[in-house]
């Protein structure tokens, strides 16, 4: 929200007026209410909705000043005395008008013309234009000021929108103060002319830092050691693992059917010396036989008929026959 004054001459009246006309009446064909500077605000059916609606919302009269003291020098500590105050407001034809209730000095000034021109100062939404409020109204005798305390009012609400701004970018409340504020700042500027510091530094200290293609280089070595270190722990704990099924395999105190088994079981270090000590514990199953290691011995070859056929045609003895096929 933006806030702007225009101006009213009061030089037409012999004594103050106790009705003034605060904002002219928009153009029919634009609906807007133009200034000496060439720029426009609109002041339709909605704008009258919106300024009639915030009248008295603060519970108090606007007053009417001189030269704006309201904007200028009350947020400084400076008097700013009103010339009258604005009790009522309607919109006639479309502009505003209110009746006001003039203070001895301020009525006084008006009737001899020692002040001619009435500048009100309002609210607009800067988006669209449309004019939003009724701020208070300022007396003056320089039409062309109201140009000038139109842009010092609207670097007043800038600024006052800026500073929300930097107090909520630094993240303080709307509480902070000044020194706040100025604190923040501080430690920011601190922070970047430290980063700036670091991130410019010509020639590092290679006791605080390490060139980067070195870094990689001994990154990649310790990678591939690392790597070198597990296959070799692992090739290691195989071996020891097939030792220990074999072992225990001879031993008879597992059977091949639950080689798979225990070979699992042993898949840690951990897993390795519980095997052990289960083997160590564990009864022979069976003592190994070495059947497979073995021959038939003192059996004779049988003769299928065939055989004893050939035999008995050949006048050959059948026991030689299976000795020559032993043979």
């Amino acid at each position: 929200m933006r806030r702007l004054a225009l101006n009213t001459d009061l030089s037409a009246f012999d004594q103050a007026p106790a009705e003034v006309e605060l904002i002219p009446a928009p153009d029919p064909g634009t609906g807007r209410v133009t200034g000496r500077d060439k720029r426009s605000w609109i002041f339709d059916g909605q704008a009258h909705e919106l300024v009639l609606g915030s009248f008295g919302q603060r519970g108090i009269e606007l007053p009417i000043d001189w030269e704006h003291a309201t904007q200028h020098r009350a947020p400084n500590g400076e008097e700013a005395p009103a010339a009258a105050w604005i009790e009522r407001i309607e919109v006639r034809g479309g502009a505003l008008w209110g009746r006001v209730k003039w203070t001895p000095r301020g009525e006084q000034q008006v009737a001899n013309k020692e002040y001619r021109y009435l500048s009100p100062v309002f609210d607009y939404d800067p988006k669209t234009g449309r004019i939003a409020r009724l701020v208070s109204a300022g007396l003056t005798n320089t039409p062309n000021l109201h140009l000038q305390a139109l842009n010092q009012e609207e670097l007043t609400m800038r600024s006052t929108l800026l500073n929300a701004a930097i107090v909520a970018s630094l993240g303080l409340t709307d509480s902070a103060d000044d020194d706040a504020v100025a604190n923040a700042i501080n430690s920011l500027k601190k922070d970047r002319d430290t980063a700036t510091a670091l991130n410019t530094e010509k020639v590092p200290s290679l006791d605080r830092y390490v060139p980067r293609a070195d870094y990689d280089t001994l990154q990649t070595r310790a990678t591939n050691a690392e790597n070198a270190l597990q296959a070799r722990v692992k090739a290691d704990h195989d071996a020891a693992v097939d030792g220990a099924i074999s072992d225990a395999l001879k031993a008879g105190k597992i059977t091949p059917a639950t080689e798979d088994y225990h070979r699992a079981s042993c898949s840690d270090a951990a897993g390795l010396e519980r095997f052990k000590a289960f083997v160590t514990a564990a009864p022979a199953i069976a003592n190994p036989s070495d059947l497979g290691k073995k021959k038939p011995d003192g059996n004779a070859t049988a003769l299928n008929a065939e055989q004893k056929e050939a035999c008995r045609l050949l006048g050959i003895s059948e026991a030689d026959y299976a000795a020559e096929l032993a043979k």
